[in-house]
């Protein structure tokens, strides 16, 4: 049973295009950052916090095996970071994995995250005219991941639905 996994980095569009591409499709949308919360009973700002980096990134990955070895098929949403830590990226090249790359420039990531940087934890501490050079520099870091994607979308100045059209056209 494939899986239509979307990878990127925060504000790329993952959630949006997830819920889109399910609605498209037919096929259930599960995002990976919800059945962490689910699986641990609290949410990922309070295990980070209680419990560290470490402990969210080997529950992650535990949580991703498992979500694709179910026997169904879904879209599934990533977290940003998921494909960097514990050889994830490796896991977006399993034959029952359609993985797809939304890739975003560090402009419109910017543009992007700028009005809700409240709402990611990773940005709390970022002040406004930091936050170019962060997204820069965590999209450099991230980019050898997120390019294990078996297919890159970029997104810049699309409209959800024509990436949406654009995914369905691969599988």
């Amino acid at each position: 049973m494939n899986k239509i996994v979307l990878t990127g980095y925060m504000a790329s569009g993952k959630t949006t295009i997830g819920k889109l591409l399910s609605q498209s499709s037919g096929l259930k949308y599960v995002d990976l950052d919800e059945v962490i919360e689910q699986t641990a009973a609290t949410d990922i700002k309070t295990i980070f916090k209680e419990k560290g980096e470490v402990y969210f990134r080997k529950l992650e990955h535990q949580v991703l095996k498992d979500v694709l070895a179910k026997d169904e098929e879904c879209i599934l949403a990533l977290g940003g970071g998921t494909p960097c830590y514990t050889n994830n990226h490796l896991l977006l090249q399993d034959d029952n994995v359609i993985s797809v790359y939304l890739k975003a420039s560090i402009a419109e990531l910017v543009l992007r995250l700028e009005n809700n940087k409240h709402e990611r934890p990773l940005l709390a501490d970022v002040t406004d005219d930091e936050l170019e050079e962060f997204v820069a520099k965590h999209l450099f870091d991230r980019a050898y991941y997120y390019n294990h994607a078996k297919h890159i979308i970029a997104v810049d100045g699309k409209l959800p639905e024509t990436i949406v059209n654009e995914i369905m056209s691969i599988f």
